[in-house]
């Protein structure tokens, strides 16, 4: 490279003595050489060999030879061929004796060297498929200011002549490396054999220059897109291969199992190491050593070592922003102190200006590309995390499956994993907030000397006042959530229960609970948020606080010290990194401590006892017809590691093509006994061989989010006629035929929208479809009506139904299948009590005749499905023996979902309306679009205008407050100082701090009324919401998921309760913040208006394109991400399910791609939220270098004190211009929930409760008499008549009947009585008086049902059986002791004021359905409807609730709907409903000699 035509003389770098010959003459020449030729070779040569270290580790490809590579390689061939022949044209003047300085030939060859090197890297680039290089950009960036100020200097001294080659070189270097410099701003083609697959819809940063991925610029065609129109899935990009979850996952689980080898490696070398030195090791040091061995480091380690790259990366980034955020004062403190001298060069002031601006702009873009590489470092780990977490969840053993609930895992995989992704950002902030305190205490000493020292006093006082605050918020926040919890468990209950509330008139009752638990709730809220006013002041406030106490010190402590404008306005940019410092730090340490309880969680979850998969030894292969396919020798297993074995020596053999049935009493191990064939059992001691594929069915029938066929194809290859088979066989044809999209239909979370018999039959026709050979069917019949159990039985289980020969074996309670069962196994107490042939059995009198005399009740002698006992209490048959019971209380915060049932009465109308099970499961679908205007009307409606515009006049008065101050401070700094001294000192810091105090109340009072306004509103959103759902009809309820119902009252209500105030009172705080900034830079320099608007018009666009994209992209993510979380409790319900089909393949792939999914829509909202933040920053840097050259250019008019109010005002706007539209966007999101709890005020409306002239006069009914005229009732107004022409008379005191299969309309006329259904056509008259003219609750009040489900809700005994509150003690102790519960309740704790826990979980289900005899007993009403009320309960219950029946509702007019037609044989009159009608009426010896449809049913049930 060519040198200057005189060497550099002295030893100044920067000529600051030497006078400016010239405006354009800006740097001295020996700086220029220093500079300009010595810092490019250094970058490239510290940079440039671990640049190429990381090529040699992620090649991405090869690129070929295109025409940008090749004019690269031109042209710095061209640059060397320059530098050389400055070399020789060096060498050649020493050889011919021209004296020459050493530079002349040194700076040349370095730069010939790196020349060279830099071409070696665009070569290697080619090899290694680098689009575009960062590292040459800068490089090419660093070598253009020499040349480019070389050639302005000649230009000025002129001598072409003199030396032409020197100026022909240096002219020749310039244009050059522009055109490099050019070059490197363009992007290359792509490689020719990329080691990536190609994607459809690849990311647009693969193709992005260095400039837009230094700018994020990649983006904006796809917030464009979102601008123009709603975004959708087709929008959004491929993941690529290192953000995948094939890629992540694997890697994480290869790195997790490692660290784990490696812990229990470094546990059992401690052990042994121990044992060698105690002699003897005894079993009590096991857990011990366990403890030691930390579930913590080998997820801490797995972690590091994925992620450590990217991390590190990121932390440089963080210190290269530090490096440029301490910069910026420093380059103030010169800036003013240029103001202040009025002899100082104006270009020293406009370099001055240049630099603040690049250094602010440096310190925005490494600060945006660390946030860009830590938020791509949490979507990977959240994806690593997840899947491990979900891989887990397939092999958790029983045992495990005890200390998880389904919750559990909803909250790992969306609290703890978020929490721990979130602390990431404030990893660094643990250690570089305290760096940042000591430079800006050292600044401070440098400013104010001892005099800084005040400033620790102050922070020191301060935190007393903030850990008061936050104690005594804490307080109220956990009365707050206590509250909350409180209310979000009794609405779960009511609306769960909401037939039953509605039925018995209780709206008023509970909406009077609720409302009052409301108040509660936002009394801490409101008294929490006073609170929080007051901490949030404190911090605002106190940077002022310490300027006030500095200048005074500063000013009082010796008469020379003066404030002139660079210590006052420098302090003040100090200190407010300081106190961002003082707020960051408290924020890092508690989201640290929050992440370390995650992570323990995560970690403990992890380390979880997982299945033994050597516990079954299993053969895919189908053995021959006879040879063993079974066999259990000596088996004995317990449901954990060194539990109480369950089952004992378990000897058995089942030979190919049998069908066992296994029976026994409660607690017996007959579904243990599955589970140990299916390797979920912990096998103690013995052998299981299974030869050929299995398949399961459940107790419990577990079903997907997902259509018909899905389920029973179970992700299989469909086939149709198969399938058609099988629905056909299980019963399921006709529900699946009347569904609205057939076999497409989706059936909503936990089959919802199917009863409790469909979803058994779907489990069961998934096992049938799956063609195995063992199929192992845990009491599949139970959830079945008589006739339909049969049908299943016949066609699907028995010797001629579609399983025939294979392997069967069936747990069963339904006594009368047994005869056909070609071996019968007993259990008693985990062990074979004996087995054989069913005649066998029979002649030897033992076991088995023993439970037939058992279940011999009269009640229940005629039902074809005998049941043995209830097993409410254990659903598996197996509470005796050692298996959890129940295990933890299940609370499912995020996928929340309706009770799974066990019999088809429950369902209520789902069964007398099949068509309900195919319609829509109400999922929230996403909303398209900008949020609409009337959205924010509608909530400022609620705050209430008035009080809006007291807001909006708080916030102006704080601000002028916070305006004043700071020019006051100007004021202060301009005082001109008279012997040394300011005299108007005192004057100007009485009033800075008079207006500092106005400023924190005007602060105070603005933010505390923007929160009490927000409670108002929540308020007012909330009881109109509560009203809207409680004034539904019951229909509503059955056809809205129950989790969008609780959604509505906790996540939104939530959200309006404490997100809507804080995004307001933030964008309130931004935007004034901005006004201020704006006024004070166009006072000072009404010039910059210039530049102000068109950046204002700038900020608007940038602020339209990111809400409406942002907007759209979080409510995609939020329904993507909801998926994962539903996958992942619908899999921990249905794991022994997926384990015994053998599924976790497709489960797993399922996973992955429900991550991915959601990843998709996460990185685009992550990246864009970067691109606002780089490009508004920009704007804001643009702003401080409008302020600073227009001051630069007023010099002469202006002083220093107000040109630092300008600059160091305008110096704020970076992060307020970005937080502004943020907080806008935060709103906009937020604002969504009241357009939510909106959802239902359109929805169709009950009946009016109580009418103001009602036809019934009390006391009504008299008699209860009822009377059916042409009645008939329909669903939807859409559906056809699901009751049609009923017309009966029953006589007051009858005891009526009502039967007929299911769907036939039974509990639909019950429905009808209580106008829970309105009548469609016709009417119903009790005691003469049309029921359609009397109030609900006035209806409701005189009906008594009790129902099959006993419903009891969190509260006291007696308020649960007195609702309204109308009875005495004495009275209800009385129904108690009527229902034969006096002694059982007297002995509870607080008796009647016994609290009962959520669904009654404390009591049994025998005393929860005698509970609702009593508090039947107690209402005393003239009707009575039994809605097969004795069907969950034990045969002594039910004897109980019988004599309480029949002694106080002798005189009553009795509706008994039944199943079991045993149930009704003692009534004087029984009506028959087939298909919506009355099939036949009379007593039940006429319909039995009618030989109609009554005796058919009761054929079907055995009776005849």
């Amino acid at each position: 490279m060519a040198a200057p035509a005189e060497p550099c003389v002295g030893q100044e770098v920067w000529n600051w003595t030497e006078p400016e010959p010239t405006a354009a003459h800006l740097l001295n020449v020996c700086f220029l050489k220093t500079a300009g030729v010595w810092v490019p070779p250094m970058y490239l040569w510290v940079l440039g060999p671990i640049y190429l270290l990381y090529l040699h580790r992620h090649g991405r490809g090869y690129l070929r030879m295109s025409l940008l590579f090749k004019a690269k390689m031109v042209l710095g061939l061209a640059l060397i061929i320059l530098c050389t022949s400055s070399v020789s044209v060096a060498l050649w003047r020493i050889q011919r004796g021209m004296p020459q300085a050493p530079e002349f030939l040194i700076h040349p060859t370095v730069w010939l060297t790196t020349m060279s090197f830099a071409m070696f890297l665009i070569h290697t680039e080619r090899k290694k498929g680098v689009r575009a290089s960062g590292v040459l950009f800068g490089y090419w960036l660093l070598c253009f200011p020499l040349p480019a100020t070389s050639a302005a200097q000649l230009a000025l001294q002129g001598g072409f002549q003199s030396d032409p080659f020197y100026h022909l070189s240096t002219h020749l270097c310039l244009s050059m490396v522009a055109a490099q410099f050019v070059l490197s701003c363009l992007v290359d083609h792509p490689p020719f054999f990329p080691e990536d697959p190609q994607q459809s819809n690849p990311c647009p940063e693969a193709d992005a220059s260095f400039p837009s991925r230094v700018m994020f610029w990649w983006i904006s065609g796809l917030v464009w897109r979102g601008y123009r129109r709603p975004l959708g899935p087709e929008d959004l990009w491929s993941l690529s291969r290192e953000n995948s979850s094939e890629e992540l996952v694997s890697q994480f689980e290869r790195e997790w199992k490692r660290n784990c080898s490696a812990a229990q490696r470094y546990t059992k070398a401690r052990a042994a190491k121990r044992k060698g030195s105690c002699g003897v090791e005894t079993p009590e040091m096991e857990p011990l050593l366990k403890q030691e061995g930390s579930q913590r480091g080998p997820l801490l380690r797995a972690i590091w070592q994925m992620s450590r790259s990217t991390f590190l990366l990121a932390t440089f980034s963080i210190i290269i922003c530090d490096v440029f955020r301490f910069s910026v004062p420093k380059l103030l403190s010169l800036f003013l102190e240029f103001m202040g001298n009025p002899t100082t060069p104006a270009w020293k002031g406009y370099l001055l200006a240049v630099l603040m601006f690049l250094s602010a702009s440096l310190q925005s873009l490494a600060e945006q590309h660390f946030m860009y590489r830590v938020k791509v470092l949490q979507m990977r780990l959240r994806t690593a995390i997840t899947g491990l977490v979900y891989r887990k969840v397939l092999v958790l053993s029983s045992a495990s499956r005890k200390v998880s609930a389904v919750g559990d895992i909803v909250n790992l995989v969306s609290v703890d994993v978020q929490r721990l992704m979130e602390s990431v950002i404030y990893l660094n902030g643990s250690w570089i907030t305290i760096i940042w305190m000591i430079i800006c205490f050292v600044y401070l000493w440098q400013l104010l000397g001892p005099s800084a020292l005040t400033a620790i006093a102050v922070f020191m006082s301060l935190l007393p006042l903030n850990f008061f605050i936050t104690k005594k918020r804490k307080q109220h926040q956990e009365e707050h959530m206590g509250q909350k919890d409180s209310r979000a468990r009794l609405t779960s209950c009511i609306v769960r229960n909401m037939k039953t509330v509605k039925s018995h008139g209780w709206e008023g009752a509970f909406l009077e609970r609720i409302l009052r638990i409301r108040g509660q709730e936002l009394g801490a809220l409101r008294t929490s948020n006073l609170l929080f006013s007051v901490s949030l002041v404190s911090f605002q406030v106190s940077t002022f606080l310490v300027a006030l106490v500095l200048f005074a010190v500063h000013t009082l402590m010796a008469e020379e010290n003066t404030l002139d404008a660079e210590k006052a306005f420098v302090t003040l940019t100090v200190l407010t990194i300081l106190n961002k410092a003082q707020v960051f730090l408290p924020f890092s340490i508690n989201a640290l401590v929050q992440a370390r309880v995650s992570f323990d969680r995560l970690a403990a979850f992890l380390c979880l006892e997982e299945v033994d998969p050597g516990a079954v030894e299993s053969s895919p292969s189908r053995c021959p017809a006879g040879e063993t396919c079974i066999s259990i020798q000596d088996g004995t297993f317990a449901w954990s590691r060194g539990s109480t074995p369950c089952l004992h020596r378990i000897n058995l053999t089942v030979p190919q093509g049998r069908l066992l049935a296994v029976v026994g009493a409660v607690g017996a191990g007959k579904s243990s006994l599955l589970s140990a064939l299916l390797g979920e059992l912990s096998k103690v001691e013995g052998s299981v061989r299974i030869k050929g594929s299995v398949a399961y069915v459940p107790q419990e029938a577990w079903v997907q989010n997902t259509s018909v066929v899905e389920n029973v194809c179970f992700k299989q290859k469909l086939d149709p006629l198969w399938l058609e088979r099988v629905l056909e066989a299980c019963a399921l044809w006709p529900d699946v035929s009347s569904f609205p999209a057939g076999v497409h239909t989706k059936i909503g979370e936990q089959g919802m929208n199917l009863s409790g018999g469909q979803k058994q039959r779907l489990s069961l026709a998934r096992a049938v479809y799956r063609k195995a050979a063992v199929y192992l069917l845990d009491d599949p019949l139970a959830a079945l009506d008589a006739h339909v159990g049969q049908h299943v039985f016949n066609q699907v289980i028995g010797p001629s139904g579609l399983l025939h020969g294979t392997t069967r074996i069936l747990v069963t309670h339904t006594l009368h299948v047994l005869p056909q069962a070609d071996w019968i196994v007993v259990l008693e107490d985990g062990t074979i009590a004996e087995m054989g042939p069913y005649q066998e059995l029979l002649h030897r009198k033992g076991a088995l005749v023993g439970l037939l005399d058992a279940a011999r009740y009269p009640e229940d002698s005629g039902d074809g499905e005998t049941e043995l006992t209830t097993e409410a209490k254990d659903p598996r048959g197996s509470a005796g023996c050692g298996k959890p019971v129940g295990g933890p209380k299940r609370s499912m915060k995020l996928v929340p979902g309706k009770d799974s049932t066990t019999s088809e009465t429950q369902t209520g109308v789902a069964l007398d309306d099949p068509e309900w099970a195919g319609r829509p499961t109400g999922e929230d679908s996403v909303r398209d679009g900008r949020v609409k205007a009337t959205m924010y009307l509608t909530y400022l409606r609620a705050v209430g205008a008035p009080l809006c515009l007291y807001i909006l006049f708080l916030f102006l008065c704080q601000q002028v407050a916070s305006f004043s101050c700071s020019y006051w401070l100007s004021l202060w700094a301009d005082d001109p100082t008279v012997d040394g001294r300011q005299t108007q000192a005192a004057l100007r810091g009485w009033v800075f701090g008079l207006l500092g105090c106005l400023q924190a109340l005007g602060l105070f009072a603005s933010m505390a009324v923007v929160l009490l306004g927000g409670i108002r509103a929540s308020s007012l959103l909330f009881q109109r919401l509560l009203w809207d759902v409680v004034l539904s009809p019951i229909g509503f309820f059955e056809r809205t998921p129950f989790g969008n119902l609780l959604n509505h009252f906790s996540k939104e209500t939530d959200i309006v309760d404490v997100d809507i105030p804080d995004k307001v009172r933030s964008l309130l705080i931004y935007v004034f913040g901005l006004l201020e900034v704006i006024l004070a830079v166009m006072v000072v320099t009404p010039l910059a208006a210039v530049v102000i608007l068109p950046l204002l018009v700038l900020y608007a666009g940038f602020q339209s394109l990111y809400v409406a994209s942002l907007c759209q992209l979080r409510r995609l993510e939020s329904a993507r991400h909801s998926r994962v979380c539903s996958h992942a409790a619908e899999t921990f319900q249905g794991n022994a399910v997926v384990r015994a089909f053998q599924a976790q393949g497709p489960f797993v792939a399922q996973n992955d791609t429900n991550v991915d999914e959601s990843q998709r829509v996460s990185f685009p909202r992550l990246v864009a939220e970067r691109w606002l933040a780089a490009n508004i920053e920009l704007l804001g840097n643009v702003l401080v270098l409008a302020a600073s050259m227009c001051a630069v250019l007023r010099k002469a008019h202006l002083s220093a004190g107000l040109v630092g109010f300008s600059v160091s005002t305008a110096l704020q706007t970076t992060q307020t211009l970005q937080w502004a539209v943020r907080s806008w966007t935060d709103l906009e999101s937020s604002i969504m929930s009241v357009e939510r709890m909106k959802d239902y005020d359109q929805t169709p409306k009950e009946a009016p409760w109580k009418l103001p002239t009602c036809a019934a006069r009390s006391p009504w009914p008299h008699g209860g008499q009822i009377e059916f005229r042409n009645f008939g009732l329909r669903y939807q107004p859409e559906l056809p008549l699901a009751v049609r022409g009923v017309s009966f008379k029953i006589h007051a005191g009858e005891k009526v009947g009502i039967v007929g299969r299911t769907g036939a309309g039974k509990s639909s006329l019950a429905g009808g009585l209580l106008r829970l259904l309105e009548a469609a056509e016709g009417g119903i008259w009790i005691d003469g008086v049309p029921i359609a003219h009397v109030g609900l609750h006035t209806l409701r009040s005189r009906i008594t049902i009790i129902p099959q489900d006993s419903a009891l809700f969190p509260g006291s005994l007696r308020m649960n059986l007195d609702m309204l509150n109308e009875h005495t003690d004495e009275a209800i102790w009385e129904a108690l002791e009527t229902v034969q519960l006096r002694a059982v309740v007297a002995s509870l704790p607080g008796q009647l004021q016994y609290e009962c826990a959520e669904q009654g979980h404390s009591l049994s289900v025998g005393q929860k359905q005698l509970l609702c005899l009593a508090r039947a007993l107690l209402r005393k009403t003239r009707i009575l409807i039994l809605d097969e009320a004795t069907a969950a309960v034990d045969p002594g219950t039910e004897l109980q609730m019988q004599a309480a029946l029949n002694s106080w509702f002798a005189r009553c007019t009795v509706l008994l709907i039944a199943h079991r037609l045993c149930s009704v044989m003692d009534c004087a009159r029984v009506l028959v409903m087939d298909k919506g009608q009355m099939a036949e009426s009379g007593s039940p010896a006429q319909l039995l000699a009618q030989k109609g449809l009554f005796y058919r049913l009761a054929q079907e049930s055995g009776l005849v």
